[in-house]
């Protein structure tokens, strides 16, 4: 192969930014992300801006493949349009050869666009870890075949129709595309290098594993996190949709610690088919050439605020984990730098000394990686039409709109108060900062064309 690095991503769906043990939760086990947290850099204050929708994994990977903020994606992400060079594309262009596997959530079209070839591809939200619902690569790019008796994702008796080619039955999703990455690259032999994108399925509900993992993790030792409460303390126009079903009415201890102690022992699952695709890689002797990026789409509440999903602006819900290594990216460090996912597009081009397309949006944080600044001073976050946020790292602020009426204001102190539970804004002696980050939140929602969209102008309405 020539000099060029290959590009490796692994992307995770719904892990939340503390849920790697060396650098968040040391309750967890997950030893080979902590041998990646060595290899290379780690952004501890990685976000996604949120979501147009209750599917917030959909923006979200669209806005990684497209480069795009939040409010430029096509129909919240369902597809991604051919003016919108994808990241496949333009790594394919500049002499990749591209393969993709697991979730994608954006459309047939733009997946053949962006990749080579690709295998166990799956163009839905969930399923039934144990019954993947997936199609083979079709060059056509006709994506439409149905088998009938697919397993309700819900792990119910109903049963359901499912576009697929084949559904791998008794096969768990994470091992799924970890056979079939580490497939990809033992059978590897062309000179071009070569660019895996491989999209797990878990930690996401139904949180099923293989029951080895379940027994690692015993409930009595599981500990609330300091922000659990029964209930969220008040109506963030989003409190009864599908992923705030997962537990009953209030919250209780019992119940939330079997949450946690199922989704850490899926994540220690995941866990160990990463360590598979490393060992892969470096049983090829392509590791040291190989640049890694491990991320989460998006974080998941989990019981913190009274809440369980991730339709919200709280730090459990937009913050999620970043893990670059390999060549060039220094080891066993780590960066407060203020990044979006989306921003991961233009910084690979920065490594290749690729021009990136115009449709890319994001900042590469490149410049990051030798302790410089980079360009992002404050966060923009969005749900929906009923919350809006800004951040400078510091401090938080979210304003909520419910049924068309401002109904609430949160400051938060996040070096104070990480967990997010003393809203400031109030106090006489924070009215400054709220002053300041609402003039950004203005100012924000205007660069990122909010206010043009139905959701943002039904929002800025009622906050005006």
């Amino acid at each position: 192969m020539n000099n060029k690095p290959n590009i490796v991503i692994l992307f995770t769906d719904d892990q939340r930014f503390d849920m790697v043990n060396v650098i968040g939760d040391q309750n967890i086990i997950t030893p080979n992300l902590n041998r990646l947290v060595a290899m290379g850099t780690t952004f501890t204050h990685a976000h996604i801006p949120g979501g147009t929708c209750p599917a917030v994994c959909m923006p979200s990977r669209a806005m990684l493949h497209s480069g795009r903020t939040l409010f430029h994606l096509e129909n919240c992400g369902t597809s991604i349009p051919e003016t919108d060079i994808t990241l496949g594309e333009t790594l394919r262009n500049n002499g990749y050869y591209s393969f993709g596997c697991g979730k994608w959530h954006n459309g047939g079209e733009s997946f053949n666009r962006s990749f080579d070839d690709g295998a166990e591809i799956y163009f839905g939200g969930m399923c039934d870890h144990w019954n993947v619902p997936a199609y083979n690569f079709d060059p056509t790019g006709k994506y439409a075949k149905t088998i009938p008796r697919c397993p309700d994702p819900m792990g119910g008796k109903k049963v359901i129709q499912q576009p697929c080619d084949h559904i791998s039955a008794g096969v768990h999703s994470s091992e799924l595309l970890a056979d079939c990455s580490v497939n990809f690259i033992r059978e590897y032999d062309r000179e071009q290098p070569f660019f895996l994108y491989t999209a797990f399925l878990a930690p996401h509900d139904p949180r099923v594993m293989p029951e080895e993992y379940l027994d690692m993790y015993d409930i009595d030792d599981i500990q609330l996190p300091e922000n659990f409460m029964g209930a969220h303390p008040f109506n963030n126009g989003e409190l009864h949709i599908r992923d705030e079903m997962l537990a009953d009415f209030p919250r209780t201890p019992e119940e939330i610690r079997e949450h946690i102690r199922d989704y850490y022992a899926m994540i220690t699952h995941l866990d160990v088919q990463v360590g598979r695709i490393l060992a892969a890689l470096e049983t090829k002797g392509v590791l040291e050439n190989t640049i890694i990026i491990m991320a989460g789409d998006n974080g998941l509440a989990v019981g913190q605020h009274g809440l369980m999903g991730k339709q919200n602006l709280y730090e459990h819900s937009v913050r999620v984990p970043l893990i670059c290594a390999g060549p060039g990216i220094p080891a066993n460090n780590q960066s407060d730098a203020a990044v979006y996912l989306l921003d991961i597009y233009p910084t690979i081009c920065d490594f290749l000394t690729i021009e990136p397309p115009d449709n890319v949006e994001g900042k590469s944080f490149a410049p990051a990686f030798q302790g410089k600044t980079t360009e992002r001073d404050y966060l923009y976050l969005a749900y929906k039409d009923c919350q809006r946020g800004v951040s400078d790292l510091k401090h938080k602020l979210i304003e909520y709109v419910v049924d068309g009426k401002h109904s609430m204001t949160q400051l938060f102190d996040l070096k104070n108060d990480p967990c997010e539970l003393n809203n400031m804004a109030g106090k006489p002696e924070y009215a400054t900062k709220v002053a300041e980050l609402r003039a950004q939140l203005f100012r924000m929602s205007r660069e990122w064309d909010d206010q043009e969209l139905d959701l943002g102008e039904t929002f800025w309405q009622a906050i005006k």
